[in-house]
């Protein structure tokens, strides 16, 4: 057996070089040289900036043709040539996303059926790009963001409220790009990877909208294109893997007790799969916010996982956000294993109290089991695996 967390560490990695813009983005992209008219670059998301650069390096010769601006959160950015990067706030927008949306939207406006529009949509995308619809105020978006938040709320309900308080999301910024052609490449963070719901979908009209026939959307990275190749760098590994889903949703806590269920009973009986094995899941779990502590849902998966398990031998598990932040901490998320319960006991930690107070952060960082990878410019939500060994 590999070392635990060396080994969940590094499928970690190996789903995260898999969904990177400079792997995904230049196989997707169009030749330039059959545009004939103006290409205009816009895109917003945590993976935003990298995208626009990856997008520089494959058209490096044809750079001169390339304008326009891609919105990123706080830190995310990159530095590019023709593509402007302009950083703001996630999740709960600001004024600086907002002035970003204006201008986005401007950037499309007056093109010719000769032009393309390039967009560039990432997990993240829908709070950057914060344009409120006529009569609703910035302030109130930001309320009704920390709101729905607070209580839980999924990422569809989140991004339905998003549409219906924007003037850019839900398919308006590709009718104000008319007639331009509108080629979408989208970098999942949803459950379901429906395009419609990445980013709130500013460029995906429905299907009677008059700009419809004018767009092109194509999902070009995704939670189950990062944990098939953390499966493949287990099987290397000499680990039998088991991908369980990459749209598992639901309270972190309630999804840890399941999944803590599926770990012993591989390696009690051998059943989806017997041990040494790995078991990987993706998708976006939520927190009901009742405490007063920090952390994010992956860190709180993590703490009612090791309650759950008790402190059994031989199950070791990784959880962590793809896009580098863990709800809205400065950590990707935590590493747990059989000694973590014993440990905390030994510093006086109180893995319950903590756990009803949503200080897993807390919890996690007191061991020095946090895992900080600061921004890794790419979001296809959350990446679990929990290791059972023989």
């Amino acid at each position: 057996m590999p070392n635990p967390r060396e080994f969940l560490r590094s499928l970690f990695d190996a789903a995260l070089a898999a969904a990177s813009p400079a792997v995904c983005v230049p196989p997707q992209l169009p030749d330039p040289a059959t545009v004939k008219g103006r290409i205009v670059v816009v895109g917003a998301g945590k993976a935003a900036a990298a995208m626009a650069a990856a997008v520089e390096n494959a058209w490096s010769h044809d750079l001169h043709r390339v304008t326009g601006l891609v919105v990123t959160r706080y830190g995310h950015g990159v530095p590019t040539r023709r593509i402007e990067v302009v950083e703001a706030a996630h999740p709960v927008p600001d004024a600086a996303g907002q002035d970003a949306a204006r201008r986005v939207l401007a950037a499309v406006q007056g093109l010719k059926a000769d032009d393309l529009v390039l967009a560039l949509m990432s997990g993240g995308g829908s709070a950057l790009l914060a344009l409120p619809a006529p009569g609703v105020t910035l302030a109130a978006k930001q309320a009704r963001t920390r709101e729905l938040l607070k209580g839980g709320a999924s990422i569809h309900e989140i991004n339905a409220e998003r549409k219906r308080l924007s003037a850019i999301k839900g398919g308006k910024l590709a009718a104000a790009a008319l007639p331009a052609r509108v080629l979408t490449l989208a970098i999942s963070d949803v459950p379901g990877d429906d395009p419609a719901t990445i980013a709130s979908g500013p460029t995906v009209p429905a299907p009677d909208d008059p700009a419809f026939p004018f767009c092109t959307t194509r999902v070009i990275a995704t939670a189950r294109d990062a944990l098939r190749a953390a499966a493949d760098a287990a099987l290397r590994a000499g680990v039998t893997p088991l991908i369980l889903g990459d749209r598992i949703e639901g309270e972190a806590r309630e999804v840890a007790k399941v999944m803590a269920g599926i770990a012993l009973s591989c390696k009690f009986a051998a059943q989806p799969l017997a041990a040494p094995c790995v078991l990987l899941s993706g998708g976006e779990t939520t927190v009901t916010v009742k405490g007063g502590g920090r952390g994010g849902r992956n860190a709180e998966f993590l703490l009612a996982l090791a309650i759950a398990l008790k402190g059994e031998p031989g199950i070791s598990a990784i959880a962590c956000d793809t896009d580098g932040i863990d709800g809205s901490e400065d950590n990707a998320g935590a590493l747990l294993g059989p000694d973590t319960l014993a440990r905390a006991q030994n510093c006086g930690l109180d893995a319950r109290a903590r756990l009803a107070d949503n200080d897993a952060y807390g919890f996690f960082a007191a061991l020095g089991d946090l895992v900080v990878t600061g921004p890794t410019r790419t979001n296809v939500n959350d990446f679990r695996a929990l290791l059972i060994g023989a």
